[in-house]
């Protein structure tokens, strides 16, 4: 479709990049590095990784789902969309709205119930096993005896469970982005 606003090429290769470099942080966090540092790594500097980097990936994919909506709907009329592009446009307002969910509540939280974990962790001794499955015995001990870090530990679980599933969602949006753009490069 042909518009006023027509996209030059440098616009098209920036959307471009700050979609498939948001994909490919997805990819990499959610997946590779995870399981990385969960067997070669102890649980504690796990989560002090955890608490640095993953706000930091939270937010900088906010701010790619954030550019990347701006772009497009920029360049793409309201009142000239087609129902693809009308969805396209529906995936990156999904994709922002979700990021910006996670990385504002979900990671915030999760960051902040590891750290006071964390600490009744080291006040018992534990946390420098090596991987999520060691010494299970011992933590699942420390849930029972330990009313204040039962409570953390649901909560850990519940907000990690929450913020998994925005980052799922946000890989799926990315996908379905990338795969239009794929299917249009010669037209975006």
């Amino acid at each position: 479709m042909s518009t006023d606003r027509e996209p030059t090429y440098t616009v098209k290769l920036v959307q471009l990049l700050l979609l498939s470099t948001y994909w490919g942080m997805q990819i990499w966090v959610t997946f590779i590095s995870s399981f990385v540092m969960d067997n070669h790594l102890n649980r504690h500097t796990y989560g002090f990784i955890q608490s640095r980097l993953v706000p930091f990936y939270l937010h900088l994919g906010s701010a790619c789902a954030f550019f990347n909506l701006t772009i497009y709907a920029i360049y793409h009329p309201s009142d000239m969309l087609t129902d693809r592009e009308s969805f396209q446009i529906f995936i990156l307002f999904v994709s922002v709205t979700v990021a910006a969910v996670n990385a504002q509540w979900f990671g915030q939280m999760t960051s902040e119930i590891m750290a006071d974990m964390h600490l009744v962790e080291q006040s018992c001794g534990l946390g420098q096993d090596i991987g999520q499955s060691s010494n299970r015995e011992a933590y699942a001990k420390l849930c029972e005896t330990d009313v204040k870090y039962r409570h953390l530990s649901g909560r850990l679980w519940l907000y990690r469970l929450l913020s998994s599933l925005c980052n799922l969602c946000c890989v799926a949006c990315n996908f379905c982005s990338l795969s239009y753009m794929a299917e249009n490069l010669v037209t975006l």
